[in-house]
């Protein structure tokens, strides 16, 4: 089926997007048929915006407004998908001229294709306000539904995409389950990555009792804030990664570095089992899938082997390392 100019000027913003902000995901997403990549494209460019309304620096009120306006159009998307016409910048069809939003209208093609489910990108939403809300984590178990909201979902959204093998059509629970599964593992790779710029951003995903149980958080001081905990933590990371032989900062980091080997051994489970979804798609979903996983993986790997860098800053592969990733799995799939 051709699109329209004016459609494929919004796919070409959106994969534009994807290819300078999400290059771990284009890896993966580019082994897609054209018009999967499109659809694939559109969802990351929208999830890309929503969590840069939660990163960015506006005031609370401002990004609780906007992540109200995107929950709006996600909304005029799905009733436009039961045939109801859209007066507004995310109309499938729709000009991409100044004034109307590229995003919304690759999106809303996409949601036409595909039948994304409207509800996972809103849980994506949720999830976000979580972040602006200022949410803490007690637990794995208070955590595990952030990271199904902000990862999960997007898991399943992209399920919609793939295709499954042939005679797997049976298996569509089980996928939607596993894909969610997944979204968790490069949820969790994600919190181990970005640890330190997390708490300088007064945000703290490490579970408490975690926190506790390794020694950064004194067990006398089981409910602290948010604020505090960034705090206490950021002072830790600080410490550790000015330790020298043997002193408290030493022994800071080994706390540290054990906290960190830990959750990394809790998402390699979790990619364990997310990873059980590959055979379930054809061929291309596959490689796509073990693409992205790929990378993701191998970065959690680096990050347990080497915990003390994990401590110090952000850990990444080099251009290099994801391309030989994709190249292997490509090569491996045929595809």
């Amino acid at each position: 089926m051709s699109v329209t100019v004016e459609i494929a000027d919004a796919y070409s913003h959106c994969e534009a997007v994807t290819r300078g902000q999400a290059a771990n995901f284009f890896y993966g997403i580019r082994l897609l048929p054209r018009d999967r990549r499109g659809a694939m494209c559109a969802v990351y460019a929208f999830a890309r915006r929503v969590d840069d309304i939660g990163d960015g620096t506006l005031p609370h009120g401002e990004k609780l407004r906007l992540l109200d306006g995107e929950a709006r159009a996600l909304g005029a998307i799905a009733t436009a998908g039961a045939g109801v016409a859209l007066d507004m910048s995310a109309t499938a069809g729709a000009d991409v001229t100044a004034g109307e939003d590229p995003v919304m209208v690759a999106l809303a093609d996409a949601q036409r294709r595909f039948s994304l489910p409207a509800d996972a990108l809103g849980e994506l939403i949720e999830g976000v306000r979580m972040d602006v809300t200022g949410a803490t984590y007690e637990s794995f178990e208070e955590l595990l539904p952030y990271c199904r909201r902000v990862a999960g979902a997007i898991g399943r959204v992209c399920l919609a995409i793939f295709g499954l093998r042939e005679g797997a059509g049976g298996d569509c629970v089980r996928a939607e389950g596993l894909a969610d599964d997944l979204g968790v593992a490069l949820q969790l790779t994600n919190i181990l990555r970005d640890v330190r710029e997390d708490a300088q951003n007064a945000r703290v995903y490490l579970p408490a009792e975690d926190l506790r149980r390794f020694g950064v958080i004194a067990e006398d001081r089981p409910a602290m804030s948010l604020e505090r905990t960034s705090t206490v933590l950021l002072g830790a990371l600080e410490s550790a990664s000015a330790a020298t032989g043997t002193g408290e900062d030493a022994q800071q980091l080994e706390r540290l570095a054990a906290l960190v080997r830990f959750e990394a051994e809790r998402a390699a489970q979790w990619f364990d089992h997310g990873l059980q979804l590959a055979p379930l798609l054809d061929r291309r979903s596959a490689a796509c899938v073990l693409a992205m996983a790929g990378i993701y993986r191998r970065l959690l790997e680096r990050i347990d082997a080497h915990p003390e860098q994990a401590v110090r800053g952000r850990m990444s592969l080099p251009a290099h390392e994801k391309a030989w990733v994709a190249a292997k799995v490509m090569l491996g799939a045929g595809a």
